[in-house]
């Protein structure tokens, strides 16, 4: 993740927030890159290798399978985890498409995170600390049922972790982990099989 692009002004009409987020749907941000609010700043994500991209597609494709026709997977979407004022652009977002049809088409405005039924994210070199932890954490509070980590840099070798049973404190009660190579099941309402042997390393 890079630096951060713009700081949170407090002498905005004294609404942080707003000014971020006013900012961040008037960038004009490079192609391949996303720009998210943390700890009152924007930043930029640069793009992802071609293998974190594969990863996501293979994962798109298996959660199609079983995926009810209520709910839609989202790349490139906003989300706002409201108890924090965070910004996140996860790799990929489940939910309903009911809520995306009903998106203003006049504004850029983010989804609300707590509106998503499970949340995917891909780590990269420069980002992998902060879904482990930051979004780890901003997740939880804001409801997220379901986070799948695709963590292929953890210190124990990759790794695909599911949390579920979020808590207001900010963790999630259960997590269950598997190395790249071992199937992972997802439940309702996917009832899928995710088999990790296919991911690149």
């Amino acid at each position: 993740m890079t630096a951060a692009m713009v700081e949170s002004d407090q002498g905005s009409e004294g609404r942080p927030w707003e000014y971020l987020l006013r900012t961040w749907q008037e960038l004009d941000v490079p192609e391949g890159w996303r720009a998210e609010i943390d700890e009152g700043q924007i930043v930029l994500v640069p793009p992802p290798h071609a293998h974190h991209n594969g990863i996501a597609e293979m994962v798109q494709r298996l959660l199609y399978r079983g995926l009810p026709d209520a709910l839609g997977i989202y790349q490139t979407l906003g989300v706002h985890v409201a108890p924090l004022d965070k910004l996140y652009v996860p790799d990929l977002v489940v939910m309903p498409t009911e809520l995306i049809t009903a998106a203003d088409p006049e504004a850029s405005d983010p989804m609300d995170a707590s509106e998503a039924l499970l949340i995917v994210e891909i780590t990269s070199q420069v980002n992998a600390r902060e879904d482990r932890t930051k979004k780890y954490r901003a997740y939880a509070r804001a409801g997220v049922p379901m986070y799948l980590l695709v963590d292929r840099f953890d210190t124990r070798g990759a790794m695909t972790t599911l949390f579920t049973e979020p808590n207001e404190d900010g963790t999630y009660k259960r997590s269950d982990a598997v190395p790249f190579g071992k199937p992972l099941p997802l439940p309702e309402p996917f009832d899928v099989t995710l088999l990790t042997d296919g991911f690149p390393g």
